[in-house]
């Protein structure tokens, strides 16, 4: 009887883990997926988020579950309306001229809409830019996957969502409550058809933004961001719903929320399941990671879709839409096994690459990162490869095999952003010197422009000396971004992978600046020349661990 009972226990126990283990923890996803555009297409779920100037852009990831999200596609492998999207420029800006001056750091593509229509996937997306580079792309594809066209450039629409009515008729939605109408085939805009269908009220001093549009039951539905700078009223989730799109609107606000010790969240949108039941997927600031994803249940209170529990709030965790669903990443670990040559799709590049500068068929089993171009310093270099940090901790480490690298070739691993924590592997003649610093970028306001980069390097080691025979190195680093950890990163290095020794800064502070990069810290590998062009670095493999 007691070993019955024992087992019963255990099985109890056993199941009671697993039912826990399966709960959507919130943040739903904790890493930089910020302006989030959601929606369903028979069984799975994709969604859509602002990288800016990451390549390629606009990423397209799919779930069955809400819980277990991968990158299936890009909606453009790179921009090229402007060489600032390649990094050109890297001559003092007072030596600069031309139209192309600076980058597209916190530029780019921003806040994409995503929609399924007559058979196609459609994506609409408007740089952050002023001028043409700022003009509207329509694309669209067959499948989530792609491949992506250029269906039409239309004038610039800003966090702008695009809106199929019940026949067919195309709407576009932007800005602080405006909206027009497009031609059936999505490559003008309807003269006379723009106009504002809201005013905000008097305390919205900010913006309303990050407008998504949905039609239930025969009512429209305009979801926004609303920042308010009244006593007792905060960042929050607001609603306009009309029956008539050139009727009057009315307004309700369905989310306002802190969670986790953050602040308030905002700007997302609303799905439905199959069934019937519906989801709101909002983001929220948290520092150096950047802007993490939440869940919520969505309740369906006199017409208005309320998000929160029943008091509100968004929960702590929630069930899974569906369960037994595999286990699956945005961010992921890599051995660099050619597979017809591409990168995984959790890799994105730092602005354009320069594509005869890389390779996963010259060595198999390795990327290399060839040097192409002489630039000063990491925010100007060529081929930086990214990947998301996650919470609430996370590790990521590489193996470099350093033996082509040339004199002033800089290589390394980073944690990357407006400030960055950076491990480097200098050559310096014959000598090469494994230092750690903090980098802090000045950009100007209008071009993007790098106009300045302050480098303190707080521990450096002389790897020919104490390491005369070796040619490869690992180096890791961690973030931590639990609530009052105060978003830390750590650096180590090892010379055999297994003995790591830790370098430098001790909890670094990896920050969140939205005048700069206005994204989370990323995971950067890069290899550049200060000197000559030539050179190469071989990267075996990229190991992750997130907890």
């Amino acid at each position: 009887m007691k070993r019955l009972l024992l087992s019963l226990s255990l099985i109890i126990c056993q199941l009671s883990f697993s039912s826990v283990a399966a709960q959507i923890k919130n943040p739903m996803l904790w890493a930089d997926v910020p302006d989030p555009d959601v929606i369903r297409v028979g069984d799975t779920f994709y969604l859509v988020s602002t990288t800016m100037h990451l390549m390629p852009g606009a990423p397209v990831m799919a779930s069955k579950d809400l819980k277990n999200w991968e990158t299936v596609g890009y909606i453009f492998d790179r921009l090229t309306d402007s060489p600032k999207y390649d990094l050109s420029f890297s001559l003092p800006l007072d030596q600069q001229k031309g139209e192309g001056v600076g980058t597209v750091y916190g530029r780019g593509q921003w806040a994409t809409s995503l929609k399924y229509h007559d058979g196609k996937f459609w994506a609409l997306l408007a740089p952050n830019e002023a001028g043409s580079m700022g003009d509207t792309y329509i694309f669209t594809a067959p499948k989530a996957e792609g491949p992506w066209t250029i269906h039409s450039r239309l004038r610039h629409f800003h966090d702008a969502t695009l809106f199929f009515d019940d026949d067919g008729t195309p709407y576009v939605f932007f800005g602080t409550g405006e909206m027009c109408q497009l031609s059936r085939d999505l490559k003008s805009v309807v003269e006379g058809s723009l106009r504002h269908y809201f005013q905000r009220e008097e305390d919205e001093r900010g913006l309303l933004e990050g407008t998504r549009v949905i039609k239930h039951n025969g009512t429209y539905y305009a979801l926004l961001i609303s920042h308010v700078f009244a006593p007792g009223r905060h960042r929050r989730e607001v609603c306009y719903r009309t029956k008539d799109l050139n009727g009057t609107w009315e307004k309700n606000t369905i989310l306002e929320s802190d969670f986790g010790g953050f602040s308030y969240l905002a700007q997302g949108t609303i799905v439905d399941t199959e069934e019937g039941d519906w989801y709101g997927i909002m983001f929220q600031d948290r520092g150096g990671v950047g802007r993490v994803l939440t869940l919520s249940p969505v309740r369906w209170i006199d017409g208005w879709p309320m998000l929160g529990d029943e008091n509100g709030k968004v929960p702590d965790t929630v069930r899974p839409y569906r369960s037994g669903m595999p286990e699956t990443h945005i961010v992921c670990s890599d051995d660099f096994s050619i597979i017809n040559s591409k990168l995984k799709k959790c890799w994105q590049w730092n602005h354009n690459p320069v594509d005869n500068a890389w390779s996963l068929a010259e060595r198999p089993g390795f990327l290399r990162l060839k040097t192409s171009r002489v630039v000063p310093n990491l925010y100007l270099a060529p081929n930086t490869l990214t990947q998301r940090m996650e919470g609430p901790t996370c590790s990521g480490s590489i193996c470099i095999d350093y033996s082509h690298m040339k004199d002033g070739d800089c290589a390394g691993f980073a944690a990357f952003n407006g400030d960055s924590g950076v491990l480097t592997l200098k050559r310096v003649g014959k000598n090469f010197f494994l230092e750690m610093s903090e980098q802090v970028v000045s950009l100007t306001e209008r071009e993007k422009a790098v106009t300045n980069v302050e480098e303190k390097m707080v521990k450096g080691i002389a790897i020919t000396l104490l390491y005369p025979k070796s040619k490869t190195i690992w180096l890791r680093i961690t973030g931590d971004f639990q609530p009052g950890h105060n978003d830390a990163a750590n650096f180590y290095y090892s010379m055999d992978g297994e003995k790591w020794e830790q370098i430098g800064t001790k909890d670094y502070r990896m920050r969140f600046d939205y005048r700069r990069f206005f994204m989370g810290s990323k995971f950067a590998i890069f290899n550049y020349a200060t000197k000559k062009t030539g050179g190469y670095i071989d990267v075996d493999r990229f190991d992750y661990s997130v907890e």
